[in-house]
């Protein structure tokens, strides 16, 4: 055995569960294991501006690729506070991130110290585990048992708060016979995979819904196998978008009340049978439950028991792991398909792809100043099949989710169900991080890029190049939108005339406040603003060439017109066009599919 700190023998154990990539910020309360990470050297740090940023490029690392799970460091008190925004992004969206706090020495807990906070019992309800650990030789234990519940069951965050007295204590440690923990996942039986197909095959217009659960459990390739297998149609929840790509013939398109396709609302409102894998039935996704179940049977896949009736009682459920369900399935798809005994789809799944090439919203807008709809466009023809985008909420989410393309799982990342303002920035870092040498393309409103604004410093100056699209209108443009049924205009307006901008009488950005390119060139990182739609695609193209050369964030400040209300509704049959629809291929030059009448 060999004796050694705390705080060594967990910087042995991130080595050894493969979570070396970390993200934080140094203070007296975790000096320790600062210090056992340089000793180490093994475990990559990047240094945060905020500690909420680094918990959402933890986040952010995490969401880049199989298997990836960031790591956050704070130390006391308030740095554990500022984590939580970043825990609950994660637990919404079942996420494993491992966040280490510094805290008080165990002695001095009860005794209001500096920068003393019970950090356990306020992360407890956004976490797997939340524990601050009062004995030294409980460390090594902790850990393992930290990722062992990070990866089994429905994923999610872990809170571990060290006492630094507790950081500074010897133990025996032995990192040669360190084993993880077994990861836990319930798995389909064949009798319920058989249930599940049987049930699809008494149907007409069978759909199947592909959640994020599919993306976490890396199966997005068995999806589109099973999907072709069957003959069924696929919709992406915007977690699940990219199991399956934007241009396969059985991609029917997103359904919802914001973050949806004409056509893919149209799709499921004439379908018959609803087969869920790894979703949650989100209300953005349904919208009212009458309308979404009316005339359907459903099958809800989840990893979680407790989901399975949460939102709605399902006909048939089953608690696995997406994959492993998927599995199943397909052994039973290909014994079947071989014996000739599953149905045709064929005349069903040709007619969600006509509805794809006929119901199409319009993008191609010629004002000044720019029309939203005209970036999406021009950023489908800037960039390609294999680039990441990231984003959270905000108009510009549910505009791009409408309109962008996305071809692969992990090509969509994106905070859904939580949705925290200024999570777009530092978890593109962390993208950055976990897809070097990728095309990440980051997507915000004025409102969401100025939380966390200071990141971009981050990324200067650990070289991590990324391009950053923000659309300004100089509104809290989703809440102005919200705020029509009250009717009013209140507290939403962030224009005014800054007075150092020289004023350009060729410039249509007069009053649009925040100076986006004199900030972010302040924090090390390039910048491109356009004013017409027709600059679009060459400011895009400077942004690859810059962030080329330099290796930095570029941002790409796009003036839009101050109001535009984009699609949305209460109901998947009533979502309200503000805007003129497609009537012609020209109308949506980048559409999937051209129009057809």
């Amino acid at each position: 055995m060999t004796r050694m700190r705390t705080v060594d023998a967990a910087v042995l154990i991130l080595e050894r569960e493969g979570a070396t990539e970390a993200f934080g910020l140094p203070g007296a309360a975790i000096n320790p294991f600062y210090s056992a990470m340089r000793a180490h050297g093994g475990i990559r740090h990047t240094l945060a501006r905020h500690v909420e940023g680094a918990s959402h490029m933890a986040d952010g690392y995490t969401r880049a690729a199989d298997g990836n799970i960031g790591v956050c460091i704070g130390t006391s008190g308030p740095a554990g506070t500022d984590m939580i925004t970043g825990l609950y992004a994660a637990w919404a969206d079942s996420l494993p991130i491992l966040c280490i706090t510094g805290q008080a020495p165990v002695a001095k807990l009860h005794k209001e110290d500096f920068q003393a906070v019970d950090i356990a019992s306020i992360a407890k309800p956004l976490t797997k585990l939340a524990m601050t650990v009062l004995e030294p030789a409980q460390v090594p234990g902790a850990f393992q048992q930290a990722f062992q519940l990070m990866r089994s069951g429905r994923p999610g965050p872990v809170l571990l708060d060290l006492p630094i007295d507790v950081q500074l204590a010897e133990i025996e440690f032995d990192i040669d016979t360190y084993e993880p923990l077994p990861v836990v996942k319930p798995r389909a039986t064949r009798a319920q995979a058989e249930k599940a197909l049987d049930l699809l095959a008494r149907h007409e217009r069978p759909l199947l819904i592909a959640g994020g659960g599919v993306i976490n459990a890396g199966a997005s390739e068995q999806l589109v196998e099973l999907a072709e297998l069957l003959g069924v149609p696929v919709v992406p929840t915007l977690m699940g978008w990219g199991a399956i790509a934007d241009d396969h013939p059985l991609n029917a398109g997103m359904v919802g009340i914001q973050t949806a396709h004409r056509y893919g609302n149209e799709t499921l409102l004439a379908s018959d049978f609803v087969l869920g894998l790894g979703n949650r039935w989100a209300n953005r996704h349904t919208g009212g439950l009458d309308t979404y179940r009316a005339g359907r049977t459903f099958v809800h896949v989840d990893i979680e028991p407790t989901q399975i009736g949460r939102v709605f009682a399902p006909d048939y459920g089953i608690v696995s792991d997406a994959g492993a369900a998927i599995d199943a399935l397909l052994e039973l798809a290909r014994e079947r398909k071989a014996a000739g005994t599953l149905p045709d789809y064929s005349s069903w799944a040709d007619s969600a792809q006509h509805r794809k090439a006929r119901l199409q919203r319009k993008t191609n807008f010629a004002e000044v100043p720019i029309k939203p709809q005209r970036v999406y466009q021009e950023m489908n023809r800037a960039f390609g099949r294999d680039t990441t985008y990231v984003t959270t909420i905000g108009l510009s989410q549910i505009a791009g989710a409408q309109f962008l393309h996305v071809y692969g799982p992990r090509k969509w990342i994106n905070a859904a169900q939580a949705g925290p303002l200024g999570w777009t920035g530092p978890a593109a870092l962390g993208v950055v991080r976990g897809k070097p040498g990728e095309t990440v393309v980051a997507l915000s409103g004025d409102y969401d890029f100025q939380f966390m604004i200071e990141e971009l410093a981050v990324g200067a100056q650990h070289q991590l190049p990324y391009i950053h699209v923000v659309v300004n209108n100089s509104y809290l443009g989703l809440i102005r939108q919200a705020q029509r049924p009250f009717d009013m205009d209140f507290q939403v307006s962030l224009a005014f005339d800054n007075v150092n901008t020289p004023h350009d009488e060729g410039s249509v950005a007069h009053g649009y406040g925040v100076d986006h390119v004199k900030v972010a060139e302040g924090l090390g990182c390039k910048a491109v603003r356009v004013e017409r739609p027709e600059d679009l695609a060459a400011g895009f193209a400077e942004a690859k060439r810059l962030m080329a050369e330099f290796q930095v964030p570029v941002v790409v400040e796009v003036i839009l017109e101050r109001v535009t209300n984009i699609a949305m509704g209460a109901e998947l049959d009533a979502v309200h066009e503000f805007e003129d629809l497609a009537e012609s291929a020209e109308d949506a030059p980048t559409a999937i599919l051209a129009l057809q009448d």
